[in-house]
C-alpha cells in the first residue's frame, strides 16, 4: 500500500457512511444551528473542485491562498485543494498570503484584489451558503458560482509527494488551538494524512466519538494546526466535528451537551473549566 493523501482519509471516513452527520456548525452571529452530512459535504468539495479547475484553472503544485476563518466552507476548501493537488496556504490573521488563487472572506476581498494573485474568489461564509451581500466584478462570489459546478469530482491521481499545505511565515509564531505553537513551512500530502493518523492514535479517538472545535482563534485555517492535525486526526477515524465560536460558558457548555462531544480543543484560556470529564485534545 503507498502513502496515503488527506484526499485519501475522505475518500474512506465518506465511504464509511455517507448519511452520517460530519460537521454541525454554530454560527456566531446569528446563533443558528447548520448540520451537514458527509454525502452533502462532499456534495460542496466535488462542486469546489470542480471550481477550482474548470472555472478558475487550477493546476496541480498551484498555490490557492485561503484568508478564511475557521468554518464549513474553510474546510471545504482545504479538501477540494487536496483533491486537485493544489496547495492549500493559510492566510494571516487579516492577510492575504501570496498566491495563484485567492480566498477571501468579506473582509478581506478588497486585500485580495490588490494582490498579484489571477484570480479572486470571495465568500460570504454564510451558514447556508448564501452569496455576499455585495461582490467587486473581478472577482467571483463563491456562492453564486460554485452551484453550477459538477456535483461529482474525477480529477487526477494526486502525488502523495507533493506539496499540500504551506504556512508562510506571517501566519506562524502564534499558537493553534491545540495550544501549540504554528510553525512555518510546507507539507505534503503524505506528511498530512501520516500526521492525522498518529493524532488518531495519540489521542485514543474512535467511531463513537464527536469532536468539538472551540472556533475563537485566529482567522486562519493554520488554526487546525501547522499539520492540520485538528482536521485530519478525525477525518481518519470518521469522526463528526462540531464548531463552536466561544462565548459565555453556559452556552457553550449547553450546545456540548446536546451535541453529546466527547472531545474538545480550543477552550479559551482564562475561561471556567468545562463542567464535565470530557477530553480536552491537546
Amino acid at each position: 500500500m503507498g502513502a496515503e493523501t488527506p484526499l485519501d482519509l475522505w475518500r474512506s471516513a465518506v465511504a464509511a457512511d455517507p448519511a452520517r452527520p460530519f460537521v454541525t456548525v454554530y454560527d456566531e452571529a446569528t446563533g443558528g444551528r447548520v448540520e451537514l452530512s458527509f454525502a452533502t459535504f462532499d456534495n460542496w468539495v466535488s462542486k469546489t473542485a470542480n471550481m477550482l479547475v474548470d472555472g478558475l484553472g487550477a493546476e496541480p503544485g498551484e498555490r490557492v491562498g485561503l484568508a478564511l476563518p475557521l468554518h464549513w466552507q474553510s474546510l471545504v476548501w482545504l479538501l477540494a485543494c487536496f483533491s486537485t493537488g493544489t496547495t492549500a496556504v493559510a492566510g494571516a490573521p487579516g492577510r492575504v498570503p501570496e498566491c495563484d488563487i485567492a480566498v477571501a472572506d468579506a473582509d478581506r476581498l478588497s486585500a485580495a484584489l490588490d494582490t498579484p494573485a489571477r484570480e479572486v474568489v470571495g465568500t460570504s461564509l454564510h451558514p447556508l451558503g448564501a452569496p455576499l451581500d455585495e461582490c467587486p466584478p473581478t472577482a467571483m462570489d463563491y456562492g453564486v458560482e460554485v452551484r453550477g459546478y459538477g456535483d461529482h469530482f474525477a480529477g487526477a491521481p494526486v502525488d502523495p509527494a507533493a506539496p499540500a499545505f504551506e504556512v508562510p511565515a506571517d501566519a506562524a509564531g502564534g499558537t493553534d488551538l491545540l495550544g501549540t505553537e504554528i510553525s512555518a513551512g510546507t507539507r505534503t500530502g503524505a506528511e498530512l494524512a501520516e500526521a492525522g493518523r498518529r493524532k488518531l492514535a495519540e489521542w485514543g479517538l474512535t467511531a463513537d466519538d464527536r469532536v468539538a472545535i472551540i472556533t475563537s482563534a485566529p482567522d486562519s485555517p493554520a488554526a487546525l494546526g501547522s499539520l492540520l492535525a485538528l482536521l485530519l486526526a478525525p477525518l481518519a477515524g470518521a469522526i463528526p466535528l462540531v464548531l463552536l465560536p466561544g462565548g459565555a460558558s453556559a452556552s457553550l457548555q449547553q450546545r456540548l451537551d446536546m451535541e453529546r462531544a466527547t472531545a474538545t480543543a480550543g477552550a479559551q484560556a482564562g475561561a471556567p473549566a468545562l463542567a464535565d470529564p470530557r477530553r480536552l485534545l491537546t
